[in-house]
């Protein structure tokens, strides 16, 4: 049984806990905040559970084997740090940490002492993205041409992170789970439209080796949800909505046929094919729940991670490259 000790009980932390709660092979053993209030409320659902707001008391209890920390980014370093220093696995909230060279050392850390070192990336072990990565290993989409994502919504403004940082995460560890390449540069625009605050709204555009490229939209300021995602290949094309409550991936038999007459390019004729459309069937079964079962069995058989720290160092070397970019005002940056 993995002893499961949950750094921060704010928004993303009860999750946690209720997740590692039900999930065979853990156990739930101690819970930190700074605030009474939320380990009050951790106590009232979890009676059984240790509450303490020194989160040295919990890294150092011995019936923690593995750490769980959902704090603001700028805290993951130390605190990830202390727990592998202490012998413990780690798994933390994305992004994994605030620069790649905290990253680095933290992959290192784990390493060294055989330890499980995991990133957060929800997404990757939703049936949907799962799916996704399944038909493009197959070849189903042909040859990728391109991932262009919308996510945007109505808060929560972060005053620690731009959005970049808070939402463009989501999208790109999914690029990094699904496409069979990683990007090269990037350029990024943003605007902050709340005084003192860091931008909530931003374009990311990805260049990739060949003709694939990347385009991510995000917004803290929009006045609806959106979730959507188009990929597109040489065969097929998915379209993936994530609020769409059944259907969240839909692969279209679409595309275009390029006829060259002749040698000369004016005579290039372009047909259009229309197939069918079908949405396949998903696993419905929570990503965290995945997840945390996943993570169990990684430290049971010293496993490597879907999501480990390399992973995690990725995504965070590209919203480095990014946040870099949307300073310069979209100047290309490589990655």
């Amino acid at each position: 049984m993995i002893g499961v000790g949950v750094i921060g009980y704010g928004y993303w932390g009860p999750n946690l806990v209720r997740n590692f709660a039900e999930t065979p092979g853990a156990r739930v053993v101690a819970v930190s905040d700074l605030r009474q209030e939320r380990l009050r409320l951790a106590h009232s659902r979890y009676p059984g559970i240790k509450v303490t707001t020194v989160h040295e008391e919990l890294i150092m209890d011995s019936q923690v084997d593995a750490v769980v920390i959902a704090t603001p980014v700028s805290t993951h370093y130390e605190l990830a740090l202390t727990a592998l220093r202490a012998g413990k696995h780690v798994l933390l909230e994305k992004p994994l940490t605030a620069s790649s060279d905290q990253a680095k050392h933290l992959i290192e850390e784990a390493l060294r002492r055989n330890l499980v070192l995991m990133v957060d990336h929800t997404f990757v072990y939703t049936g949907a993205v799962r799916k996704i990565r399944e038909l493009i290993t197959q070849g189903e989409l042909g040859d990728i041409y391109y991932y262009d994502s919308v996510r945007i919504n109505l808060g929560l403004f972060q005053h620690d992170v731009n959005v970049i940082w808070d939402l463009a995460v989501h999208d790109l560890a999914i690029m990094d789970y699904v496409l069979p390449l990683q990007p090269k540069a990037v350029s990024a625009t943003g605007m902050s439209h709340i005084c003192g605050s860091p931008e909530n709204i931003a374009y990311m555009t990805l260049f990739f080796d060949g003709q694939v490229i990347g385009h991510i939209h995000v917004n803290w300021l929009a006045p609806v949800k959106l979730r959507s995602t188009l990929i597109g290949g040489s065969r097929k094309m998915i379209l993936y909505d994530d609020l769409e409550p059944s259907e969240k991936i839909k692969v279209y038999d679409r595309g275009v046929m390029v006829d060259m007459n002749g040698e000369s390019i004016y005579q290039m004729l372009i047909g259009y094919r229309t197939g069918d459309m079908w949405a396949p069937r998903l696993d419905h079964t929570e990503a965290l729940r995945t997840e945390a079962g996943h993570f169990v069995e990684c430290i049971e058989g010293a496993r490597r991670p879907l999501t480990d720290g390399e992973a995690g160092l990725r995504v965070v070397r590209i919203l480095e490259s990014a946040t870099e970019s949307m300073k310069a005002q979209g100047r290309l940056v490589r990655i």
